[in-house]
């Protein structure tokens, strides 16, 4: 199938790639002529494992083709993805200007009939609205509207893309049903549904995911901060939960807080949405309170070790996306927890894999870097660890030491078991006893 996609971010970029691989023919269409040419010359412009070999491999193939053009993009296509930004307003609201102005613009330019699919997340409505606008200038024949919205987890998004759990479509047409539902053939082999459903009915499914796995998030922190209070170890606490079958084991890690591109804003999202509609959403309001506070747990607790006093104390940032696997910083606990380190006084050397130069193009504070884990160290009073990767879980504790001016880790991940903690350490987690040195 011939397929086009409006916008080449994180959610863009995925879709028309992982479409690519099955056979499809897939041009991806944005604005900025810079990214549109890396993209040409085969420069991935983000960083998700396993997408660069499929992005290639399409390439090659003649089956991924990027252009500036709108009407260039979509004149063969007979599905238009719309992967578009919609950023969160001062209210919460998503704002949806550039959807909705892609869509008047493809409304003058199609000529034969065309499914238009919202990939992106947007409110409940949307999809009448895309519908309306076009109608100002296309006839009804010509196009449909359906909400397809995408379940994709930063580092691990190609295999959620390729063996999705399901398939999500909100359509209202027969016709686009059918084109739909040879689309996604390929993806559902082994008997993982494609649920086609009424578009707000498909719009509501996307904010009420993320908003549960929210939940479970920031219920977990609240444990997490219950069991330092109580003696109890939220390891235990979360296996003990875990292993029911009701609840199962997934997003209930503690830690520093939720953070990224979806989350946070489709929580917000779906809380407006509730206001707007007169009705008063108590569990969101919690949920997002606990995010807000538990952003700043890792701070509190290095301020307390050094009794209220971070002047002149140089504090060590492992990891500043907002997960591993991604050099995504929006909404990036990290953020939070350095500028409170900063406001306190505290010298900042921070390092990530992946994510220095986002983080450092989208936080201008006094902040240096270090690519390498260990260097990073050099003189450090602390080390905070605040990002997952799997290169922070089994480190070289000798060198730490040596590195360090004094052996000190606050863990807001708790990717270390206490027992593995050097007797000559003081070790902090979230939601289990301290470590102090023997």
């Amino acid at each position: 199938m011939k397929i086009a996609v409006v916008g080449t971010g994180y959610v863009g970029l995925v879709t028309g790639t992982c479409f690519a691989e099955t056979g499809n023919d897939v041009t991806c269409i944005d604005n900025n002529a810079d990214k549109v040419a890396s993209l040409q010359a085969g420069k991935i412009t983000i960083f998700e494992p396993g997408l660069e070999v499929l992005f290639d491999r399409s390439r090659e193939q003649d089956r991924l083709h990027f252009t500036t053009s709108l009407e260039e993009g979509i004149r063969d296509a007979q599905i238009i993805f719309l992967a578009l930004p919609t950023p969160p307003g001062s209210d919460g609201s998503a704002d949806l200007s550039y959807i909705l102005g892609v869509a008047e613009d493809l409304s003058k330019i199609i000529k034969s009939y065309k499914v238009i699919v919202d990939k992106s997340t947007v409110p409940v409505g949307t999809a009448e609205k895309v519908r309306e606008i076009m109608l100002q200038n296309l006839a009804p024949e010509l196009f449909d509207v359906v909400s397809n919205p995408e379940f994709l987890r930063e580092g691990v998004a190609v295999e959620d893309f390729m063996k999705p759990d399901r398939v999500v479509i909100g359509v209202s047409s027969p016709r686009a049903q059918q084109v739909m539902e040879r689309l996604y053939k390929p993806f559902v082999r082994q008997g993982n549904p494609i649920l086609f459903m009424d578009e707000r009915s498909a719009e509501m499914t996307k904010y009420a995911a993320n908003a549960y796995l929210a939940t479970r998030i920031s219920f977990m922190n609240e444990i997490a901060n219950l069991c330092e209070r109580t003696g109890a170890n939220v390891d235990h606490v979360r296996k003990g939960i875990g292993s029911d079958t009701r609840i199962g084991k997934r997003f209930l890690f503690p830690g520093v807080g939720y953070g990224g591109s979806c989350f946070p804003k489709d929580v917000q999202a779906l809380h407006l949405t509730s206001r707007q509609h007169h009705y008063e959403f108590k569990i969101l309001d919690a949920v997002m309170d606990v995010n807000k506070r538990q952003k700043h747990i890792l701070a509190e607790k290095i301020l307390a070790h050094f009794h209220g006093d971070l002047k002149g104390r140089r504090i060590a940032i492992w990891g500043l996306a907002f997960k591993p696997n991604t050099d995504d910083v929006r909404e990036a606990p990290a953020i939070d927890i350095i500028t409170d380190l900063l406001n306190e006084g505290a010298e900042v050397c921070a390092t990530d894999p992946e994510a220095i130069p986002n983080f450092r193009q989208n936080f201008r504070a006094d902040v240096s870097y270090n690519e390498d884990m260990y260097d990073v160290l050099n003189g450090a009073d602390a080390l905070a660890i605040v990002t997952e990767w799997n290169e922070f879980r089994t480190p070289d504790f000798h060198q730490i030491k040596s590195k360090m001016k004094t052996p000190v880790i606050f863990d807001g991940r708790n990717i270390y078991d206490l027992e593995d903690i050097p007797a000559e350490f003081f070790y902090s987690s979230i939601g289990r006893e301290i470590i102090y040195p023997k």
